[in-house]
C-alpha cells in the first residue's frame, strides 16, 4: 500500500511538537527537583532564631545566629556535629543519648539544666533540625556595647588559646562523668590511643578510670599510668570543683617517676648493702621522715620496723627512744626539745658525735652525717665492749702504777721506740721532776741528759741510751754511779717483752762505793752531751 507524500510535513510537525513538550516537561521536572530540595533544606526561619540541619554529623544549613554561635566551638578537626556538642553538652547533659532516639520518636525537646534555654530537635526526610531558644535572650540584654563585646572577645580568644597550646592536659567533666571539654592536648593523646583514627566523635574518649578520679583525695596528686602504643605514660593528676562540674588537669611525670622508680632501686640495694653490718644505720630525708635503715638499728636502739616503715620524722624517732629509754635522759621536756634541735643542727653541719650512756649499762657511739638532698643520716655504735676493756686497762694501769709508787726503787719504763711510758714517784723525788710532766713525749735522749746533768761524768747513760734502742734479744746488765750531792746510785738496766727497757735507781748502802759499770762498755769515761 502506498502512502500519499503530502503526509509527511505534517508527520514532520507532529514528531517536532512532540519532542519540544517532553522537553519543556523535562525542564519542569528539573525546576520541581531543584525547588524540593531548597524547602528540604530550607530553615524558614526569623533573623534571631539559633537552628541548625544536619545531615548525619555535617551540618547542610544554619542560621546566621547559629553560625556564630558554632564558630565559637574550638576547631580541632571533628566533625560539625562534634563541635555544637562540645557547646551544649555543659547545657544539655542528655543531648547525646535524645539525639540517638530522634529518627524514631520524630521530635524531642530538652530543657537546660539552669531553665533558661530550650531545645527542640525534629527529624524529616533524614535530617536533623535543631532549634534552641534562649529564654533570657531579649532583645534588651541582648544589646551589648560594641566595644565591651570586643574586649569579651580578645578575652575569649586569649583563654582558648591558652588552654589549647598548654603543654598538660585539661579536661571538663559533668557530675555524671560525661566530657564536656577537653584541650588539644587531651585530644591529641586521645588520637595517639585511637592509632591514628580521628576523634570525630563527641564526648571524646575518657583517658583515665572514673573510679580513680572520684577516689582522689583533695590534696593527694596521685601518678596515674594511661597505656599507649609507645608504652605507659605518667601523669601528675589534679582536681578542682567548678559549681556542679569538676576540671581535671594531667601533667606528664614521666621523668619523675622514672626518678623515683630509680631512687627506690637504689634505696634497696643500700639498705641489702647495709643490712649486713654490724653498726646501725638510719637515714632522714629533707622533710626529717626516715628513708632508710638497717637491721641494725632495729636491734640495737629496739625500735619495731613496723614503726620504722611508716615513715616516721626525726622527733618522733628520738621520742620513742626515749620513751625505751635508749638515749640519755634529758633534766625536763624543754631541755630535751632544745636538744634535739641541736642534735639536728650539728648533724647537717656534719660535726655532732656523742657517747650515749644509756640506763641499762650500755654505751653507744652516735654520729650525724649530712647526705645530698638535705638528708642526714646516723651512726650508732655498740662501744660498750670497747669501754669496758678500755676501763680495765686503766684499772689495770693505775693499780700496776699504785704499784710501783710503793717501791723504794725510782724506776722509769721505755718503749721500744724510746719513749718514756711509766715512772713511779721515788723517780720523781729522785730526778726532782713532775711525773706528769716526764711522761709527756719524754724520750731516752732527754731522761739521759737529765740524769747525766745531775751525776759524775760518766759513759754509762750512753750505754743505756744505746741499749734501750737495741733491737733483738738483749741481756740486763746492772751499773753504779753517783750523783753529784754524793750519793751513789745503783742501776738496773732490765729487757722488758715487746722491746721495752726498765731503768732502775737504788741509793747504795755505802756512799763510799766507787763508781762501778758492769755493761759490756764497762770504765768510766767523760762523754759530752
Amino acid at each position: 500500500m502506498m502512502m500519499n507524500a503530502s503526509i509527511f510535513p505534517f508527520l514532520g510537525l507532529g514528531l517536532g511538537t512532540f519532542l519540544v513538550t517532553l522537553g519543556v516537561l523535562a525542564l519542569l521536572g528539573a525546576s520541581e527537583s531543584r525547588s524540593t530540595r531548597r524547602n528540604r533544606i530550607a530553615l524558614d526561619e526569623t533573623k534571631d532564631d539559633i537552628v541548625f540541619l544536619f545531615d548525619d554529623v555535617d551540618m547542610v544549613n544554619a542560621s546566621p545566629q547559629a553560625q556564630a554561635l558554632l564558630s565559637a566551638a574550638p576547631d580541632e578537626g571533628g566533625s560539625d556535629w562534634a563541635r555544637l556538642l562540645s557547646l551544649l553538652l555543659p547545657r544539655f547533659p542528655d543531648l547525646s543519648r535524645a539525639m540517638r532516639d530522634l529518627a524514631d520518636l520524630g521530635r524531642v525537646e530538652l530543657s537546660a539544666h539552669t531553665g533558661a534555654a530550650l531545645l527542640k530537635a525534629e527529624w524529616h526526610r533524614g535530617l536533623a533540625r535543631v532549634t534552641l531558644v534562649d529564654h533570657d535572650a531579649t532583645q534588651e540584654n541582648a544589646l551589648i556595647d560594641r566595644y565591651t563585646l570586643d574586649a569579651m572577645e580578645r578575652e575569649l580568644e586569649t583563654l582558648r588559646e591558652t588552654a589549647e597550646h598548654a603543654p598538660f592536659l585539661v579536661w571538663r567533666e559533668l557530675a555524671d562523668g560525661t566530657i564536656t571539654w577537653a584541650n588539644a592536648a587531651y585530644l591529641a593523646l586521645v588520637d595517639d590511643i585511637s592509632a591514628g583514627n580521628d576523634h570525630t566523635t563527641w564526648p571524646p574518649k575518657r583517658l583515665f578510670n572514673r573510679d580513680t578520679l572520684l577516689r582522689m583525695r583533695p590534696n593527694a596528686n596521685p601518678f596515674v599510668a594511661v597505656e599507649t602504643p609507645s608504652g605507659p605514660r605518667w601523669f601528675d593528676l589534679h582536681r578542682a570543683t567548678l559549681g556542679h562540674d569538676t576540671l581535671y588537669t594531667a601533667v606528664v611525670a614521666d621523668r619523675t617517676v622514672k626518678a623515683e622508680a630509680a631512687r627506690r632501686e637504689v634505696v634497696q640495694t643500700l639498705t641489702k648493702t647495709f643490712s649486713h653490718l654490724t653498726f646501725g644505720l638510719i637515714v632522714f630525708d629533707k622533710d626529717r621522715k626516715v628513708m632508710l635503715f638497717n637491721p641494725a638499728f632495729g636491734d640495737l636502739t629496739t625500735l619495731s620496723p613496723e614503726f620504722l616503715l611508716t615513715g616516721p620524722t626525726l622527733g618522733a624517732v628520738l621520742d620513742m627512744l626515749r620513751d625505751k629509754k635508749m638515749m640519755p635522759e634529758p633534766k625536763d621536756y624543754t631541755s630535751w626539745r632544745h636538744q634535739i634541735s641541736e642534735l639536728e643542727t650539728a648533724a647537717v653541719e656534719g660535726r655532732y658525735e656523742e657517747t650515749w650512756s644509756l640506763a641499762g649499762g650500755k654505751i653507744y657511739r652516735v654520729t650525724g652525717r649530712p647526705h645530698a638532698d638535705g638528708a642526714i643520716g646516723f651512726l650508732f655504735q655498740d662501744i660498750s665492749a670497747e669501754m669496758a676493756l678500755t676501763r680495765n686497762f686503766r684499772a689495770e694501769i693505775e693499780t700496776g702504777q699504785a704499784v710501783l709508787d710503793t717501791l723504794d726503787e725510782a724506776i722509769a719504763v721505755f718503749s721500744s721506740d724510746g719513749i718514756l711510758t711509766m715512772s713511779n714517784t721515788a723517780y720523781a723525788s729522785l730526778w726532782g721532776t713532775d711525773r706528769m710532766d716526764s711522761l709527756a713525749q719524754t724520750d731516752a735522749r732527754d731522761a739521759t741528759r737529765l740524769w747525766h746533768s745531775k751525776s759524775a761524768p760518766s759513759g754509762l747513760w750512753n750505754d743505756i741510751r744505746d741499749f734501750i734502742h737495741q733491737p733483738g734479744e738483749r741481756e740486763s746488765w746492772t751499773a753504779s754511779t753517783r750523783l753529784w750531792d754524793g750519793r751513789a746510785l745503783s742501776c738496773r738496766i732490765t729487757a722488758l717483752p715487746r722491746g721495752a727497757t726498765l731503768v732502775g735507781f737504788s741509793p747504795m748502802a755505802s756512799s763510799l762505793t766507787q763508781d762501778q759499770n758492769t755493761s759490756p762498755q764497762a770504765g768510766p769515761r767523760f762523754v759530752a752531751f
